[in-house]
């Protein structure tokens, strides 16, 4: 009966931290926004924040395992020194995918 109580415990935390990370993240997004809204007044400042609130956060930079997945990838069919000389130019551009 206590493993029972603990589970029903654990779900019923997820559900109400859940909205308030939620909410905790927009508060954040608008007033960052806010802050970079300045002194506009009026219908540039409502359009400002339509476009600010609504635009998706940057993309996380790849990790380096991501990386070397999407160089080898690329890679299928190199051999020997070509690879070698592929995957070294790969590894060490920004974004891998784009190579």
């Amino acid at each position: 009966m206590k493993i029972q109580s603990a589970i029903a415990a654990m779900v019923l935390g997820a559900v109400f931290v859940s909205p308030a990370f939620a909410q905790n993240s927009q508060q954040t997004k608008m007033a960052d926004c806010n802050k970079q809204a300045g002194d506009k007044k009026g219908d540039e400042r409502k359009a400002f924040m339509k476009s600010c609130l609504s635009a998706k956060p940057a993309a996380a930079p790849m990790s380096q395992q991501d990386k070397m997945k999407a160089c080898n990838t690329q890679a299928t069919g190199k051999k020997g020194d070509e690879r070698k000389a592929f995957m070294k130019s790969c590894l060490s551009s920004a974004p891998a995918a784009a190579n």
